[in-house]
């Protein structure tokens, strides 16, 4: 199931420090979280899905990106949004 637009109008209203900031690194990470997690429910259904699994492998590659610049720029701020999305670390 794709991201729609009130999923990412709510994590923006969430995870943003505006109505329309999209790009901050906290909203780009949750995004990716939640289109990690629903391709991951989709991989359980469908195994041999290469390339939706190659897919995967490029959207937790670039978290991992973005969660390493925040951890370099804001350690709180890393911290903080590691929580929020019980990510692992």
């Amino acid at each position: 199931m794709p991201v729609t637009a009130q999923d990412k109008a709510s994590l923006v209203k969430k995870f943003g420090k505006g109505e329309n900031d999209t790009g901050s690194v906290e909203v780009q990470v949750a995004i990716l979280t939640m289109r990690i997690n629903n391709l991951t429910e989709h991989l359980k259904k469908f195994k041999h899905d290469h390339s939706s699994r190659r897919g995967l492998l490029k959207l937790v590659g670039q978290r991992r990106r973005l969660l390493d610049y925040l951890k370099n720029k804001d350690l709180n701020r890393y911290r903080t949004i590691i929580k929020d999305l019980n990510l692992r670390k």
